[in-house]
């Protein structure tokens, strides 16, 4: 394996086979409840303190953003203290609020800056201003959100006029927890209560973190209810480990021959656990120990050893709960023995990268037997894999997984474009090198 300084992802690394994963370890902090816990302390009244926030890339854009917007935000270590200014607290920023990669940072941050009393602008880089906006503008539109952006306010740098919004009832065309998540910040803003319905539950940290946060929030199954213009109380959060950051270990641990790892204190909402269900279907050797509850949030410590893996079919109702691993899915579905057909996934082509055609391109290149699908891919396993140049098409997550596939194909696999890493996960590298034997 590459040798490299902790926390420092090169844009090329070079991998070889494995003999497995051996050991424990603690995945950092969830990146997902990090943004959130961010967004939501600077508009809470009081301090709020989290533990093992996550300092990547895309978290970090999400604190130097509501700095901007006047909230002082010190860090300790692997802890984050805001100081909230409740709901009317923000200030007007001087300058574009620039979210990097991060969709999740831009989407929210529409939801909440819509129902503000000041101009603000939303920029990031060359991907996320190829990434659909309407999505998340639509809806707040019909709030009464002035929300602009280029090609019809699709795509940004989305400029926002803040206006007094009103609650609606919104039936969204697709399972998205951005989506969702934009609309109840908007709502908080809200006279009245406004709800949000979806095909599918997609993950649910904004109610549980809203709730926790004192809102007046209500959860029926796929719909969601919040009720504006209540004050939220600042507290204490104790943030999981990311579950999607650990995946990665579990199919490392699962498709090469000699494993047995145990990560611990990983988040396990069940809104997330889609791809632990599909990799158990496969055959996957996977046990879930004490189990828990931190912040609203639950928690378990998981157990992995090599399977002999074999094809599935998945769905579109698989997806949601999902839709964050499905690249190293695919790895795991290479390296199993049998057929695995993907359908109704076309949300990954609107990820940080394609991901179904950047995926299947690599397993290709790998020697893997991949047919494209418009909404996802038919992989034919247990065929092996080679050595091969691959890129990352500058997308964190298939960096990442394409380094697990390099554990397993025979020689020399080369990853292109890894310095992406650092947008989610800064020390993967690092933390691998502890459970590789």
């Amino acid at each position: 394996m590459t040798t490299l300084l902790k926390g420092s992802i090169p844009d090329k690394i070079t991998m070889e086979p494995v003999k497995g994963l051996m050991g424990e370890l603690e995945v950092p902090g969830d990146k997902s409840i990090s943004h959130r816990t961010v967004i939501l302390g600077s508009v809470a009244d009081g301090i709020t303190e989290a533990d093992c926030f996550l300092w990547s890339e895309d978290n970090i854009m999400t604190v130097e953003a509501f700095k901007s917007l006047g909230i002082k935000i010190d860090k300790k270590n692997s802890q984050v203290i805001i100081e909230g200014k409740g709901l009317y607290g923000l200030e007007e920023p001087n300058d574009i609020l620039y979210t990097g990669n991060s969709g999740t940072a831009t989407r929210l941050l529409a939801g909440l800056l819509a129902g503000q009393s000041f101009f603000s602008v939303i920029s990031g880089d060359e991907s996320l201003r190829k990434r659909p906006m309407s999505r998340v503008v639509n809806p707040l539109s019909l709030m009464g959100a002035r929300v602009y952006g280029r090609d019809g306010g699709n795509f940004a740098p989305l400029a926002i006029i803040g206006s007094d919004l009103k609650a609606v009832e919104y039936s969204s065309p697709i399972s998205s927890a951005q989506v969702k998540s934009a609309v109840l910040l908007a709502g908080i803003y809200a006279e009245g209560e406004t709800s949000f319905i979806e095909p599918y539950k997609s993950r649910d940290h904004t109610e549980r973190m809203l709730s926790a946060f004192g809102a007046d929030i209500a959860v029926n199954n796929k719909k969601v209810y919040v009720k504006g213009r209540r004050q939220l109380k600042g507290c204490k959060v104790s943030i999981p480990g990311d579950i999607s950051s650990a995946a990665f270990f579990i199919v490392a641990a699962l498709i090469t021959p000699e494993s047995e790892l145990l990560i611990k204190r990983v988040g396990v909402n069940p809104t997330r656990t889609g791809f632990i269900d599909l990799l158990l279907k496969m055959g996957g050797n996977i046990e879930i120990l004490n189990k828990s509850e931190k912040s609203t949030e639950p928690v378990a410590d998981i157990l992995v050893r090599s399977s002999r893996l074999h094809g599935i079919d998945i769905k579109e109702y698989d997806v949601p709960r999902a839709i964050d691993e499905f690249p190293v899915l695919c790895i795991a579905a290479a390296a199993a023995d049998g057929r695995t057909v993907i359908r109704g996934a076309s949300e990954l082509r609107v990820k940080e990268s394609d991901r179904i055609s950047n995926i299947a391109e690599g397993l290709r290149s790998l020697g893997a037997r991949v047919e494209e699908l418009p909404d996802g891919m038919v992989i034919d396993g247990g065929h092996g894999l080679s050595g091969a140049v691959v890129k990352s098409y500058g997308d964190h997550r298939a960096a990442m997984s394409f380094i697990v596939a390099g554990m397993v194909a025979s020689g020399f696999t080369e990853i292109l474009g890894t310095g992406c890493i650092d947008t989610s996960f800064p020390d993967f590298m690092d933390y691998l090198k502890r459970v590789v034997i």
